[in-house]
C-alpha cells in the first residue's frame, strides 16, 4: 500500500539530512565558523550567518521538551491515527525537532522523557525520523 501522508520536499539545504536518514543515520549541520549545531538545516548558520557548515553524526538521543495530542483530523490522511502525538524533542546536541513518539501511549509522554531516534522507511526515497522511549 502506498504511503498516503504528506512527505517532505527535499531541498539542496536538507538533502544530506534525508540521505543520511535513508541510511538510518542521524546527522545535523554544524557551523564551521562558530561551532553552532542547528536544525532545521538552513542554508546559513542561524547564529552567525556563516554559509560554511559541515554535517556531523548526531547521537539520535534527546528528551521531550513539549508535546500535544491531536484529537481532530487536521490532515485527512492522519484521521485513522487519531489521537496521535506531535512532540518537540530537545536533541542532546541542542536543537529542537518536531516529530512523533512511537512505542508508548500518549498518556505516558511527559516533559524530560528520554528518547532515541527510530527510523521509519515510508517510501523508497524517504525515511522519517521519529523517536521512541530510550
Amino acid at each position: 500500500m502506498a504511503y498516503a501522508k504528506p512527505l517532505p520536499t527535499i531541498t539542496k539545504e536538507d538533502r544530506p539530512f534525508w540521505e543520511a536518514a535513508k541510511q538510518h543515520r542521524f546527522t545535523l549541520p554544524k557551523c564551521k565558523g562558530c561551532g553552532h549545531i542547528f536544525f532545521p538545516p538552513y542554508i546559513s548558520c542561524p547564529k552567525c550567518l556563516s554559509f560554511d557548515k559541515e554535517w556531523i553524526e548526531a547521537s539520535g538521543r534527546g528528551k521531550v521538551w513539549g508535546y500535544i495530542e491531536m484529537r481532530q483530523p487536521y490532515i485527512k490522511s492522519f484521521e485513522a491515527d487519531l489521537p496521535y502525538n506531535v512532540v518537540l524533542v530537545q536533541l542532546d546536541e541542542g536543537p529542537l525537532m518536531y516529530t512523533n513518539v512511537v512505542g508508548i501511549s500518549n498518556e505516558k509522554i511527559r516533559p524530560d522523557l528520554r528518547l532515541e531516534a527510530f527510523f521509519e522507511d515510508v517510501t523508497k526515497e524517504i525515511t522519517l525520523i521519529k523517536f521512541k522511549p530510550a
